[in-house]
């Protein structure tokens, strides 16, 4: 079954629908759009700070909750989200109906708070688009064979949405949020930040692994995987967005397009480690058991074979990384764990670079000429990373975002 107009897939982050006003605001929005001529589904996060709240009223009840019970509690913000747009759209006489993640057929892994999304089934959406609604989603969820509710992390409602639009062969996905692009850096950290026009799935899928908030980084690997336009602009004006996508484009004067930052790093360093084959995958392979991600790794060169061994993890997975590091630590003989949550991340993204020298030694030297200390270092072919202290990360980004000159329209 298939619908006669293009479909268009939106996705309205929690700040364009924090309160009753912006619902309706949303709603008036879409409901102009549907009288365009385009097929809508709409993919809604939780209201506001709902989430958050969701997760502080857990622990007033335990400070540890089960991961199956914290999915089951997340998952009803979204499903608020969704149930008031569509009655905001019923006031605005626009038919519409409100689905969760089963309903959309949204099946998931069984691994809670991170689950990823393995199939979607989209009958009943393609079916209600048929009757003329405007279908409203509920984002960030998904459910188990089992039928066990599921959360996708943060950001996941960025995923939903372009899943749903790849499952839908949707026209394109458009994400609507409480700024109208996105930018060479954070506007609120520098402001002379500037908006780009449009920007490619590899660098922008660096600048959200790297801590930029504007995209979830898998929303962006579907994106590129299927060659699916996405449209990032402010749900609160009409101004034009950025669009992210694969076309080539003319080659920028400046190669760096991006500065992204992150607070939401912890280091481990496991000290006196023996300098033997499988020590790594000894240390490394119960965090992958724990569907702990391990960002930047760094060996210290050994000192009569031992040496010591370095890693970032997200502040949240700390207290379990340990908890999984420290037997391993005894059984390898290692000298012992030590940890900081002091931390920031700083990073300078850009295709050009990969082939012209230089930005490595202009990053180094604008950091060192501001007082900051690198603490690690870690590139790939389009990025350099810088892990540094957390005090530092704001007076890095406005020092780096004027020494690539990102102000300056290409």
């Amino acid at each position: 079954m298939s619908t006669a107009q293009p479909i268009i897939v939106q996705k309205y982050g929690g700040s364009s629908v924090a309160d009753a006003a912006r619902i309706r605001n949303v709603a008036e929005r879409v409901a102009r759009r549907a009288r365009e001529g385009n097929d809508l589904v709409v993919v809604v996060s939780a209201m506001g700070d709902a989430t958050d709240d969701l997760i502080a009223l857990a622990r007033q009840i335990t400070p540890h909750p089960r991961a199956r019970e914290l999915d089951m509690l997340l998952s009803t913000g979204e499903i608020a989200s969704s149930a008031l747009l569509a009655m905001a759209l019923h006031e605005l006489n626009q038919d519409a109906v409100s689905l969760t993640g089963l309903q959309t057929g949204i099946q998931t892994d069984a691994v809670h708070s991170k689950a990823r999304i393995l199939n979607i089934d989209p009958r009943r959406v393609l079916d209600e688009l048929e009757r003329g609604r405007v279908v409203i989603i509920a984002g960030f969820q998904g459910v188990t064979a089992e039928l066990d509710v599921t959360t996708l992390g943060r950001g996941g409602s960025d995923t939903t949405a372009v899943a749903l639009a790849v499952a839908l062969k949707a026209e394109r996905c458009e994400r609507f949020t409480d700024v109208d692009g996105v930018y060479t850096t954070d506007p609120r950290v520098e402001p002379r930040a500037r908006k780009l026009r449009d920007i490619g799935y590899e660098e922008m899928l660096e600048l959200a692994s790297q801590g930029a908030q504007i995209m979830h980084p898998r929303a962006v690997e579907l994106g590129q995987l299927y060659d699916l336009p996405i449209l990032v602009a402010s749900s609160f004006s009409d101004e034009p967005g950025t669009l992210i996508h694969g076309a080539a484009s003319m080659e920028p004067t400046n190669k760096v397009r991006g500065i992204a930052h992150d607070l939401d790093v912890a280091k481990i360093t496991v000290r006196g480690v023996p300098d033997r084959p499988g020590i790594a995958a000894a240390i490394f392979g119960p965090l992958a058991d724990a569907h702990i991600s391990v960002d930047t790794i760094v060996q210290n060169a050994s000192m009569e074979n031992l040496t010591d061994l370095t890693f970032t993890v997200d502040k949240g997975d700390l207290r379990r990384a340990l908890q999984l590091t420290q037997p391993v630590a005894g059984e390898i003989g290692a000298g012992g764990l030590v940890s900081d949550t002091r931390l920031g991340k700083i990073s300078i993204v850009g295709t050009g670079m990969q082939n012209t020298p230089g930005y490595a030694a202009l990053m180094f030297r604008t950091l060192y000429e501001a007082g900051i200390n690198i603490q690690l270092i870690t590139t790939s072919e389009i990025r350099i990373t810088c892990i540094i202290g957390e005090d530092d990360v704001t007076t890095a980004v406005r020092a780096l975002h004027r020494a690539f000159e990102l102000e300056s329209a290409e």
